[in-house]
Formats: C-alpha cells, sequence, structure tokens
C-alpha cells in the first residue's frame, strides 16, 4: 500500500507539471506594440498616415507601393482598410466600390480577386498607374519583413475574426493594431485576440468610462481622440493611465496647419497628443520632430 501511494503521488506530481507546462505554452504571448505604445514611452512612431497616403501624385491611397514610397522618407505606422472579395480574399481598399480607386468599376465583394487584377489603381487626381489593389496578406509579409506597423480598418463587410486570422497566419501580431469605433466592437476584437493592441474611441470622458465598464485593459488600448482638439485635462487622464493618444488631423484640422503653417502640428503634439493621423505625413512630421 506504501509503495503504491508513492507511486500514486508521483504519477500526480508528474501530471501536475505536465498540465502547467501546457497550460504555460497555451498562454498567449502579448504583441510587442503593447509595451511599446505606452505614454510613458517616447519610442514609437508618431505619426499615422492615412489610407497608406493619399493626396499623392502617382501614388494611390492603399497600395503597397505607395506605404514602400512614404516608408522610404518618415517613420510613420499606416492606417490601411481592409476589404473582402467574392472569393473570399482580403484586400486594400476603402470604398464598397472600386470606381473610385481604380480603372474598373463594381462592388469589391461582388468581384473575385482575378477580376480586381485587370485594373490598375489610380491616384487621387485621377492618374491611372501601374499599380494592383494589392492583397492584405502580402502588406503584412512586407509589415513583418521591414518592421512596419498598421493600424487596420476593418471594412463593415468583413469580419474581425477572418482578419485577426490573417494577422496570425502572417505572423504579424506585433505589426498590427486593430481600429474598433465603439465599445462592442472592441470587446469582440479583445475576445478574439487579447494579445493585440486596440485602437479605440474615446473622445471624451463618457466613451473612456464605457471601455473602462466593459473591462477592457488600458494595456490593450491606444486611444483614437477624434478629429477635433480634445480639452488637456482628458488627455492628461488617458496618459495618467499609461495611454498613448492619437489625433486625427485628416480633414479640417489638416487644412488649418495647411492655411495657417505647420507649426500647429507642434502645438498639437504639445497639448497632449502622442500620434497624429494625417492626410499630410511629410509636412506632420517634419513639424513635431
Amino acid at each position: 500500500m506504501k509503495y503504491f501511494l508513492l507511486i500514486f503521488a508521483f504519477c500526480t506530481l508528474i501530471s501536475c507539471k505536465q498540465s502547467t507546462e501546457s497550460t504555460k505554452s497555451s498562454e498567449v504571448q502579448p504583441s510587442k506594440l503593447i509595451a511599446l505604445f505606452k505614454a510613458s514611452n517616447s519610442g514609437y512612431p508618431n505619426i499615422s498616415v492615412h489610407r497608406g497616403g493619399k493626396g499623392l501624385v502617382n501614388y494611390p491611397e492603399n497600395g503597397l507601393e505607395t506605404l514602400k514610397y512614404v516608408n522610404d522618407s518618415i517613420v510613420a505606422v499606416y492606417e490601411v482598410d481592409v476589404a473582402q472579395t467574392k472569393d473570399g480574399h482580403l484586400v486594400l481598399l476603402h470604398d464598397k466600390t472600386i470606381d473610385r480607386t481604380t480603372t474598373g468599376s463594381g462592388n469589391v465583394d461582388e468581384l473575385t480577386y482575378d477580376e480586381l487584377k485587370q485594373f490598375n489603381l489610380v491616384d487621387d487626381y485621377g492618374n491611372e498607374t501601374t499599380f494592383k489593389i494589392p492583397l492584405f496578406s502580402d502588406v503584412l509579409d512586407w509589415c513583418v519583413k521591414q518592421n512596419v506597423i498598421l493600424t487596420v480598418d476593418i471594412k463593415k463587410t468583413v469580419s474581425q475574426k477572418v482578419v485577426i486570422n490573417a494577422i496570425k497566419t502572417a505572423k504579424a501580431e506585433d505589426h498590427s493594431i486593430i481600429i474598433t469605433y465603439d465599445v462592442e466592437q472592441a470587446v469582440s476584437a479583445y475576445q478574439l485576440a487579447p494579445q493585440l493592441l486596440l485602437s479605440v474611441s474615446a473622445r471624451n470622458n463618457d466613451e473612456f468610462e464605457r471601455l473602462l465598464d466593459a473591462k477592457i485593459p488600458t494595456e490593450n488600448m491606444l486611444a483614437f481622440t477624434g478629429t477635433r482638439l480634445s480639452e488637456d485635462a482628458f488627455f492628461k487622464r488617458l496618459h495618467d493611465n499609461n495611454i498613448v493618444c492619437m489625433l486625427g488631423t485628416l480633414g479640417n484640422l489638416d487644412k488649418s496647419a495647411a492655411a495657417k503653417g505647420d507649426e500647429l502640428y507642434r502645438q498639437w503634439k504639445e497639448k497632449g497628443v502622442d500620434i497624429i493621423a494625417t492626410d499630410r505625413p511629410f509636412e506632420a512630421s517634419k513639424a513635431i520632430n
């Protein structure tokens, strides 16, 4: 009986050890971006390039070649839009249709990827290029190789799960931030991928409180504070929680800077803006760096 108990205890110990090791191996490792994008840090990019680059002659929005072009000149993160074709391919495209940004026409979800490849991208001035609508997988592969960070805007017709699975398949967790627009999207993204950094909509105290009530860890949050300048006290509150603040200057604020002087970007940064999401990445980068 004594020997049986000893053997039982030994087997139990081994079983517990294997169970612990199995649990540890199955634990999800947080993205490196969660540690990088902290208000207490300063080593993260402070420019976010809207749609991968807009208003650039011969370089269309959401184009891989455009990402490469901008990345050759400045350090930035790149906001891109992910849509899905009729045959299930994830591609970079902002609109529901391909009419505005390509030489073709039609809804992207009614066209196969082979059909999309027949058309060329056009820039914001209508100039046709030789560039094609890129596959999201190709963009992710480039980001991993070049150590580039994306903020990923998932279009309404595409599920978060499909996009997050593509990021995992490409092993691009350390290069991808998921954009969410409300608490429900933030909660579902966190549940699907607690290891990823999320861009959450936190334009005021009420929105921030709802995110806190939803039990999303603040370490998973990068706060998009909207396209209007928030109160200094709100930026301070987010910073007190070690959350990075991103201001969308795309639109009216970019226009103000173009008209009144690019030093406005520096002034906004001094008020508490950590990252400027802009259609004028070169000008904004020069002003604040």
